[in-house]
């Protein structure tokens, strides 16, 4: 199995490198493009891990997809994030010859699978933000960004209808599967706040209309997320703290080692082709 959740939820405020100590307001559009991006990679990273662990065949396989979703939409992310940086890097050297502090993903994506109750409960809190956010980028002013937002969404439609299903089942489930998934729900809440994160990069590119205001996303975020914990019999932990850093660049150790697994064949390789 998998690295145990309660290992995988303190901050590490000074982990590693600190990297940059906001967003790139210089280039908002890469930066962000970069942050959708890296969500995406790293999360179906973390998915992958699950191949052969599932409890059930049938998760082994949707698990494993949906890992192929995220990195498949991570490649379109990167892909137009290398084309606005204008550098010449595709989304292969941003994926693979990026270090750590590079990296714009939120912590809550990047966090060690647990159990299968901490899994799907931090998949529920990313789809149900994803859905709403791929919606208002699905009417971007940037038409690329707008059409990748837009095929993404039917993907992102499946996977909440899935994970939520989940948490429902677990917490309105045996008294073992709800201790479990009331325990994963504590140890993850305080990771959601940075999904709303507003910064010079978010204001820059929504004054243009190409991204949202990631506050408007917020109330009906947890409208649907405490409706649907509510009917899951689970409750939310009274707990203020909102754990961010990911999107400067200041990561907990765990992005450090799944990127040294990750990145290890194109490093030991440059330049090498099929």
């Amino acid at each position: 199995m998998t690295e145990p959740a309660s290992a995988s939820v303190t901050e590490h405020a000074g982990a590693r490198a600190a990297g940059p100590t906001a967003g790139d307001a210089s280039n908002p559009l890469f930066e962000f493009l970069c942050r959708m991006g890296d969500d995406r990679l790293i999360l179906g990273q973390r998915l992958a891990q699950w191949c052969g662990h599932a409890p059930i065949l049938e998760e082994d396989i949707a698990l494993t997809n949906f890992s192929l979703d995220f990195v498949g939409q991570a490649a379109a992310f990167l892909k137009l994030a290398g084309e606005a940086e204008g550098q010449g890097r595709d989304e292969d050297a941003l994926a693979f010859l990026r270090d750590e502090n590079a990296f714009r993903n939120a912590k809550l994506v990047e966090l060690p699978n647990g159990d299968f109750a901490f899994t799907l409960v931090r998949q529920y809190f990313f789809d149900a933000w994803d859905v709403l956010l791929l919606d208002a980028l699905s009417r971007s002013t940037h038409a690329t960004l707008a059409g990748i937002a837009a095929k993404a969404l039917k993907e992102a439609k499946y996977h909440v209808r899935h994970s939520a299903g989940w948490v429902l089942r677990l917490g309105d489930g045996t008294e073992e599967s709800h201790r479990r998934t009331q325990q994963a729900l504590n140890e993850l809440w305080s990771y959601t706040g940075e999904l709303f994160e507003s910064d010079e990069v978010e204001r820059a590119l929504a004054a243009d209309g190409v991204v949202p205001s990631f506050a408007s996303l917020r109330a009906p975020w947890e409208t649907a997320v405490r409706d649907l914990l509510a009917q899951a019999t689970l409750v939310i932990p009274d707990d203020a703290r909102v754990v961010t850093g990911g999107r400067r660049g200041r990561h907990t150790e765990y992005l450090g080692h799944m990127l040294a697994e990750m990145q290890i064949l194109p490093r030991s390789h440059p330049g090498a082709t099929w």
